[in-house]
């Protein structure tokens, strides 16, 4: 038997932009496409994207992948390919075994049928006896502990139950590939753990684990190798702390032209962010932090309007987050900034951190629906101070949060 479970060739998908696929139930709806099609002629390249172009890889029983890469890289798109939902526009992709897969919410199940209907639903598709979901249809349902509404259609589930049961159910029957999207992000930490876990298991089960996360820390910890994605290409393949920091190197290169050339970014796009300016003690922007000391992060978006809200997720230089800041937390009468004017001002008055270096992720929403979100949209460094008095060093592998404290000796 081979050792290969994955082999992509050439791997490509192309969508049209501005086009609905759609599906032509008789013929008058097909003739009449096609005669609009030809009233708007040929497609220009402005018209069509590759989510994916030329991507080559193997990947090896057992091994576990790590895919990484901004919002819009092909991620995703790599995944739907290797899971058979859709079809690539060249090249090819062989999997040589049994596939389970947890893309996004609402793939694999319908959403009529209850949870325990999905479970043999699944189980049918990837080609097991009934005998066979039998013996692991308890260990489904107490990992993913919605067994009170194991018969609710799923369509009334949450989105983290709906994840919960999904992830279960790709894990628990007897998958030889697990391909896993960043979807976990939608169940709570504990979960996640849980789900880290069960990964950790079928990889040392000799099984082939394909994980794409946002996550570096949990990249690190769980993948034995990495693939970084770039623009639907393939920007670095090797050992998992190689294809991280390439893909944080490419961060902060990005982040030094701007952010209005940026195209790799999330939301619906109405409103976009501008501008990021990190200032401490009204010294300039661009500046070292230093712990203990007040620091301003402000944003700038365009098309201003009532009802935006701006939050932003601090990162450590191994990819492991920090803290959020999010506006929309706050009341109305604590509200320090004008989403009219386009401009949010998050003021901290005593940085927590210690010195290292660090990045931060932003999002926009309008009325909680997300209109961007930037990757790496600024970096910062901290440097050491002195906090009461006190200096503050470098933590090194012992933390990245100052916490302020003291020493007591009882009696004394």
């Amino acid at each position: 038997m081979s050792d290969i479970a994955i082999r992509v060739e050439n791997l490509g998908k192309m969508y049209r932009i501005g086009r609905v696929q759609q599906r032509h139930d008789t013929l008058r709806d097909a003739l009449a496409a096609g005669l609009s099609s030809l009233r708007a002629g040929a497609p220009s390249e402005e018209e069509t994207i590759w989510a994916l172009k030329d991507v080559s890889f193997e990947v090896k029983r057992g091994e576990v992948l790590g895919v990484i890469g901004r919002n819009g890289a092909g991620k995703s798109t790599l995944l739907r390919t290797l899971s058979r939902i859709t079809e690539p526009t060249t090249g090819r992709a062989e999997i040589y075994g049994r596939v389970g897969s947890l893309l996004e919410v609402g793939t694999g199940f319908h959403p009529e049928l209850s949870g325990r209907e999905n479970i043999y639903l699944n189980g049918a598709i990837l080609g097991m006896r009934r005998s066979e979901i039998n013996r692991g249809f308890d260990e489904i349902v107490a990992f993913s502990e919605i067994d009170k509404f194991l018969d609710t259609p799923v369509k009334h589930y949450s989105s983290g139950m709906y994840v919960r049961l999904a992830f279960a159910v790709a894990a628990h029957l007897d998958p030889e590939i697990l391909l896993i999207d960043e979807v976990l992000a939608v169940g709570d930490a504990a979960f996640q753990r849980k789900c880290v876990g069960k990964m950790e298991d079928i990889s040392h089960e000799g099984k082939t684990v394909l994980f794409v996360s946002h996550n570096m820390a949990a990249v690190q910890s769980l993948c034995t190798r990495g693939l970084f994605l770039r623009q639907g290409a393939i920007a670095a393949d090797g050992s998992v702390s190689d294809a991280v920091n390439a893909y944080l190197r490419s961060m902060e290169a990005a982040a030094e032209l701007g952010l209005s050339p940026l195209k790799e970014r999330g939301g619906l796009g109405g409103v976009r962010l501008t501008d990021v300016r990190i200032c401490s003690d009204n010294r300039p922007a661009g500046f070292p932090l230093e712990t203990g000391h007040s620091v301003a992060f402000s944003f700038q978006v365009s098309s201003p309007r009532p009802g935006l809200s701006c939050s932003f997720t601090i990162y450590d230089s191994h990819g492991q987050a920090i803290a959020n800041m999010d506006s929309s937390r706050q009341s109305d009468a604590d509200r320090r900034t004008d989403p009219k004017s386009g401009l949010f001002v998050c003021q901290v008055d005593e940085l927590p951190l210690l010195p290292g270096r660090y990045r931060i992720n932003v999002a926009i929403a309008a009325d909680g629906v997300l209109e961007d979100h930037v990757e790496a949209a600024a970096f910062f460094d901290v440097q050491a101070s002195l906090v009461n008095g006190r200096a503050v060093l470098a933590s090194g592998s012992y933390g990245t949060v100052f916490i302020a404290h003291r020493w007591t000796t009882p009696g004394r």
